[in-house]
């Protein structure tokens, strides 16, 4: 069996970071072998048939083999490139099956931040087991925080908490991709946004660009939301407010002048959508960001 593994102390100063790591490791355990390894301490070993419940976050990336994970909601098949995903004071257990083994790569944190980024509705006990495939993006960060949590050098917790954060955002990146990999949809949404971006200066009628692709547009509002976060329309202005933005502490055109080359009707409309966005007026925001 090869494992490697480490228990972390934090100091006052990591738990005012607002998130730190508390075990980083992996573990392969081959066939037909006594799970979990006897050698664990007491506050992270349990029994199979008592499970157990943690005081803290901790995910668990199985990157070789199959097996089973359950808590309060049900049963879940764990196989190659499945995600774990514990949350504090839930009961829960898992194995390896038997017969295959399997290699396990898991980080253990906690902490405000923490408490934020995992109460996206993609970290739910409803559904504790993503199935993300083989991914090196996850694999490639478990080693870097493995290597600074071995090493301990000044600041590692400060680091190695920060690759937490990046490999949260690899996993609701994956997940939001599931829905688009393979489908057309995706190479029409990443066309439209090229011609958004080459447009800015003017309005654009998204039913016609659709319609353009051949895709009704109620199904492309749908899926470019759940794509981009934001409606198609939504993300056009944002562009656009974007770009007044950089003119506007960048140059010396007048307000009105940046109103007219991003198409905005009028400068009274551009005004109100500019402050809807940035919380304060062209003028407010050119004298407080770009000092004239």
């Amino acid at each position: 069996m090869k494992r490697q593994f480490k228990y972390l102390t934090t100091s006052d100063e990591d738990l005012s970071w607002g998130i730190h790591l508390s075990v980083a490791g992996s573990a392969s355990i081959p066939p037909n072998t006594l799970y979990p390894p006897a050698d664990h301490p007491s506050e992270y070993s349990f029994f199979w048939d008592e499970g157990r419940v943690l005081h803290e976050y901790q995910l668990n990336y199985i990157s070789e083999g199959t097996g089973i994970f359950e808590n309060r909601h049900g049963r879940f098949p764990v196989k190659e490139g499945s995600l774990l995903v514990i949350l504090p004071n839930e009961w829960h257990r898992y194995k390896p099956l038997t017969k295959t083994g399997w290699t396990e790569n898991y980080v253990g944190f906690k902490g405000q931040i923490a408490d934020h980024f995992l109460s996206n509705p993609v970290f739910s006990s409803r559904q504790p087991v993503l199935q993300l495939g083989i991914k090196e993006e996850i694999i490639d960060t478990h080693l870097k925080i493995m290597d600074f949590v071995r090493k301990e050098q000044p600041g590692y917790q400060q680091i190695a908490s920060g690759m937490i954060v990046k490999l949260l955002g690899y996993i609701i990146s994956f997940e939001k991709q599931k829905g688009f990999s393979g489908k057309r949809i995706a190479k029409v949404i990443e066309e439209v946004r090229f011609v958004m971006r080459q447009n800015i200066d003017k309005e654009i009628n998204l039913e016609e660009l659709a319609e353009q692709h051949n895709v009704g547009y109620s199904y492309f509002r749908k899926m470019f939301k759940k794509y981009t976060g934001v409606s198609p329309g939504q993300y056009h202005l944002q562009l656009r407010v974007m770009r007044a933005k950089e003119l506007l502490v960048a140059s010396n055109k007048s307000i009105k002048e940046i109103s007219l080359e991003l198409g905005f009707q009028t400068i009274h409309y551009f005004s109100l959508i500019f402050k809807k966005k940035v919380g304060m007026n062209p003028s407010e925001f050119r004298k407080r960001i770009g000092g004239n």
